[in-house]
């Protein structure tokens, strides 16, 4: 069945006559850069944005994935805190830096003649609040994922079954996401939630959150850890004061997705 699956994706892929991906890293678009280079090999190319917003550990990641799956990777700073739209952190944020970042990266497509670009929203993804979805629309961007009805559990399964490393990532999210809407977003900001999840990852955290709230962190990680958070509490509240917070508070809900949208 999986085998099925993917030879559905390559199928749909194979309409195009070349194509680009726009690749983060994750589990979703990793599938999709290797499905792209295996329907349509050289004619496939993964573009990757490198900006502030994103962790550099995933950033690292991308690129070590690009060049084991064997396809042109092509790597475009992006500066979001250059504009104001994105930086003022309004509740469409999402939408503005989406519309900022397809413009460069459509740019770029453009240069290499490429028509058409594709990126990873699978069907599970339309039941949340996704502002930058709009954008994806707007610019006539591709969801092969949606166009073959993929749901998250299959693109792991499928990633599993290809050997890719990705298959098990824990979800991510770009770090202005863990600033409440509102707030001013600034490289410092930014750099300390960095550093605050780093903290929480070495300490066997796997995808944790620390979401910004002023001089406050508030730490989603799954329920199930919460022992080993207790356990290890003095530690985390030593190191987290080291990077800047003055406040570490768990949230009793846990990791979920998008809750800064719960306002």
């Amino acid at each position: 069945m999986t085998k099925n699956r993917y030879d559905e994706l390559l199928t749909e892929l194979k309409k195009y006559d070349s194509l680009a991906v726009a690749y983060s890293g994750g589990v979703d678009s990793t599938l999709l850069v290797k499905a792209a280079k295996d329907a349509l090999n050289d004619k496939a190319v993964a573009i990757t944005i490198k900006s502030e917003f994103v962790p550099l550990n995933e950033f690292e990641e991308a690129t070590t994935n690009a060049r084991e799956i064997g396809i042109k990777h092509i790597v475009i700073p992006f500066h979001p805190l250059d504009y104001p739209d994105i930086w003022q952190n309004p509740k469409d944020r999402c939408y503005h830096c989406k519309q900022a970042i397809l413009s460069v990266i459509l740019e770029k497509t453009e240069e290499l003649g490429i028509k058409v670009l594709a990126e990873g929203s699978n069907a599970d993804d339309l039941t949340d609040i996704r502002p930058g979805f709009k954008a994806v629309r707007e610019f006539g961007v591709v969801s092969p994922f949606l166009s073959v009805n993929f749901t998250k559990k299959e693109i792991r399964e499928i990633s599993k079954a290809l050997g890719l490393k990705t298959w098990n990532k824990p979800s991510a999210a770009c770090l202005a996401s863990r600033i409440p809407y509102g707030d001013i977003i600034t490289k410092e900001s930014l750099e300390k939630i960095e550093k605050a999840e780093m903290i929480l990852s070495s300490l066997g955290f796997s995808g944790a959150r620390a979401r910004l709230h002023k001089n406050l962190a508030r730490i989603e990680i799954m329920p199930e850890d919460f022992d080993t958070f207790f356990a290890k509490r003095e530690r985390i509240v030593y190191s987290l004061k080291d990077v800047g917070f003055t406040y570490i508070a768990l949230d009793l809900k846990g990791y979920r997705r998008g809750s800064m949208n719960e306002t």
